[in-house]
């Protein structure tokens, strides 16, 4: 079992950058594929992006492919979402979610408690 914890959300203007991070504890984190996943006020929770346990490999949604980068850093157990030119749009609670299958946009069973990303026009 595995308890992640998201900080790093905020406002920020159009065009702006934020980076996210999960801390994550447990001793098995680098067994778990990890994802970042977003809900926006009056939809679904949605994929974003997903890293490899070993971090070499990665995948994101197409809307924010380009922009976002996912990464981890498992001495630390924690992975990061580094999110440039940010647009109104991205506007939602980003929430951690550990082990998802990789290349599945489909969510694993361990979420965090989300961290709020308002991208002001």
């Amino acid at each position: 079992q595995v308890q992640l914890v998201e900080s790093g959300g905020g406002v920020v203007q159009a065009g702006g950058s934020l980076r996210l991070s999960c801390a994550a504890s447990g001793r098995t984190f680098t067994s778990y594929v990890m994802g970042w996943f977003r809900q926006a006020p009056g939809k679904e929770r949605e994929f974003v992006a997903t890293i490899s346990w070993s971090g070499g490999r990665s995948n994101y949604a197409d809307s924010v492919k380009g922009r976002f980068t996912i990464s981890r850093d498992n001495a630390k157990n924690t992975v990061y979402l580094q999110m440039n030119s940010l647009k109104p749009e991205d506007t939602a609670v980003y929430y951690c979610n550990a082990g998802l299958t990789y290349g599945s946009s489909s969510p694993g069973s361990y979420w965090g408690q989300g961290t709020q990303v308002t991208v002001s026009s």
